[in-house]
């Protein structure tokens, strides 16, 4: 009976995306799972090429990574780590610099793997680093991968949710520049991503009742109008209309005595005004732990909390941490939508 019971457990099927190849991608992919206990959890099923893998792995010393190729997604065998070559063999690891190729290679491994996903062929997606510039071509014309998803899902918005065990931020406006970011929030954008992170934290993360605390955008949250009116003219009135239909949110609170006095402690999640306002707090607690969550789509995807990392690339010393938590996230969330 016990062994019936563990081999009907639900193990996800897992696409991992490679990212930029002449960064730090390859190494914590292959670092995480170098330690195979993690493979009674999911999956694995990488999209690239044996040839950048067997380039990349001349700059671990002590990393033993081995994989099963196949042909595609739906022939993944489990307990193993499996490869779908989707990258030719001609290209070069250029460890620690940007180049063209670098870029094309973290296409086409993002392009297949969410296709996959999107198809259902694997029940999530973690997103290795990309360099959001030189992925740019006719086809991706995204600030990065959260743009993109959404697009390739069939959705119109969905939010950028940074999450670690002390915390889950969510942010209204995303990748844009801080000019931008004041004419940007409207009532209709807060109530949208409001009820996109609610949704999420009932489906994706089991929370019955959830409640959620709104950032103020000026210092002091305006006070009172004195630094700013956005606070009274435009968040104040859509936070009163989402408390009128239900919603469990509260604020605008002012962001600095919010982190200081520790009371994000207090909600399920905060919402962010605009990028740094969320992710500077997020990732002084949380920097080699955290995982960015794609929320409001209808498939998974995750990802570590940090980039490409040129600078350490090559030399084995990036820090598996935060990848490793992404994948178990991944894991959690379709645990979570397979109980449904």
């Amino acid at each position: 009976m016990e062994k019936e019971k563990r081999e009907a457990r639900f193990v996800p099927v897992l696409g991992i995306s490679i990212g930029d190849m002449n960064g730090i991608g390859l190494e914590v992919i292959m670092k995480t799972f170098a330690d195979t206990r993690i493979l009674r959890q999911c999956t694995p099923v990488i999209y690239g090429s044996s040839k950048i893998i067997g380039q990349y792995k001349k700059s671990l010393k002590n990393t033993k990574f081995n994989y099963n190729i196949i042909e595609k997604a739906e022939n993944a065998q489990s307990r193993k780590i499996n490869l779908v070559q989707c990258v030719g063999d001609d290209v070069e690891v250029s460890l620690g610099k940007v180049t063209n190729e670098g870029g094309n290679v973290a296409f086409a491994s993002l392009k297949v793997a969410t296709q996959d996903l999107c198809t259902g062929k694997v029940h999530a997606l973690v997103t290795a680093p990309i360099n959001k510039k030189n992925i740019q071509n006719d086809e991706f014309q995204f600030p990065g991968h959260t743009e993109y998803l959404t697009e390739q899902s069939g959705e119109r918005d969905s939010l950028m949710l940074l999450i670690c065990d002390e915390l889950r931020i969510g942010v209204i406006t995303g990748h844009i520049p801080v000019g931008r970011i004041a004419q940007s929030i409207t009532p209709t954008k807060i109530k949208n991503k409001v009820n996109i992170l609610n949704q999420s934290l009932k489906n994706d993360f089991g929370i019955e009742r959830p409640k959620i605390a709104v950032l103020g955008l000026n210092p002091h949250a305006g006070d009172n109008g004195l630094l700013g009116q956005e606070e009274e003219e435009i968040i104040k009135p859509a936070i009163q209309e989402l408390k009128e239909n239900g919603t469990l949110v509260f604020g605008p609170y002012s962001a600095d005595g919010f982190f200081g006095s520790f009371e994000f402690k207090k909600f399920d999640a905060v919402l962010a005004m605009y990028h740094d306002q969320g992710l500077i707090p997020f990732k002084t607690i949380a920097f080699e732990k955290g995982v960015n969550f794609t929320a409001g789509l209808p498939v998974i995807r995750t990802s570590p909390d940090h980039g490409t990392a040129y600078d350490i690339a090559g030399k084995d010393i990036a820090s598996p941490e935060s990848f490793r938590e992404a994948v178990y996230k991944a894991c959690d969330i379709a645990q979570q939508k397979n109980r449904k």
